[in-house]
């Protein structure tokens, strides 16, 4: 994969299950089927949408995949193999690349808190070490690690490191690393609510929760905004806001997602403990923002 195939829509798929917590990989290819059928223009695997941290290494690659197997080429998937350590990760990209994946997305490290400098190293390291595009994955408020915009340029150097996952809330930092690097890696936004002002800044698409619920809207914002139509793209951009803010970090994004799916017939199954099911006002909340979308439920 190349920096200028890393564009457009691109689902963090969710990973459903049955009621008693197994993979669904049946319900997997109707979801994967689903937001190909949409539009989009690429899958993320095993990110946090997809449950990674509570999945093993094996259900992570059965995962990945399943999905580049319902693709059979249609689009490319983009693997998540992020892992604590170093090692862990490599082990993680190699099994994306032997299954398929066109590229690998990793978070920082999580848990301990990294100086800049063995971020660097971390990130180097795996992309000397697997023969797999690296997409970099800046969400620091799950990993406690922000990859400054001046760490995200000296990376950018990096022969296999082709783009970036921006999930940090601070839009200057977008704006900035947008400044930096735009030209030599493909930026992309993580946050649903950033989606249509990250376009207008050069962004080149977003890694998205909504669209695995709403995904011929979220290609219509992308469309809109490559053919001019800004107006079009940013009313239906705010349209979607109410069901964007449930998917980005209050009450986590996760069940929201999967209470979405059920309301729309797709597969997604319970989340996996040690996540919380929504309450009943959660509930409401979901189905009431698929309502104002004219969605059938």
């Amino acid at each position: 994969m190349r920096p200028d195939e890393l564009r457009g829509v691109i689902p963090a798929i969710a990973t459903p299950f049955d009621e008693d917590q197994n993979l669904d990989l049946d319900g997997l290819s109707v979801l994967t089927d689903f937001v190909i059928s949409e539009g989009v223009h690429a899958i993320m695997t095993t990110g946090g949408t997809g449950e990674f941290p509570s999945l093993t290494r094996d259900e992570r690659r059965l995962v990945t995949e399943a999905v580049v197997e319902q693709a059979a080429g249609r689009i490319p998937i983009i693997a998540g193999t992020a892992a604590c350590g170093t090692r862990e990760t490599i082990q993680l990209t190699q099994d994306a690349k032997d299954v398929g994946a066109a590229a690998a997305i990793i978070t920082a490290p999580y848990y301990f808190q990294l100086p800049q400098a063995a971020l660097l190293e971390h990130y180097q390291t795996i992309a000397r070490s697997v023969d797999l595009p690296v997409v970099l994955y800046n969400n620091p408020l799950y990993t406690g690690n922000n990859l400054s915009p001046a760490l995200i340029a000296e990376l950018a150097e990096e022969p296999g490191i082709i783009g970036l996952k921006q999930s940090n809330a601070d839009m200057g930092q977008l704006v900035e690393v947008i400044r930096l690097v735009g030209d030599k890696i493909s930026v992309c936004t993580g946050i649903d609510s950033q989606f249509y002002p990250a376009l207008c800044m050069g962004a080149k698409g977003i890694f998205s929760t909504a669209a695995v619920v709403v995904p011929r809207e979220m290609v219509s914002i992308y469309d809109g905004v490559n053919k001019g139509a800004y107006d079009e793209a940013r009313s239906l951009h705010l349209k979607l806001q109410e069901l964007n803010g449930l998917f980005e970090y209050d009450p986590g994004y996760v069940a929201p997602c999967k209470e979405a799916l059920r309301l729309l017939g797709l597969p997604g199954g319970p989340v996996r403990k040690p996540l919380p099911e929504l309450t009943s006002d959660e509930r409401r909340r979901v189905l009431e923002a698929l309502q104002g979308l004219g969605k059938t439920v």
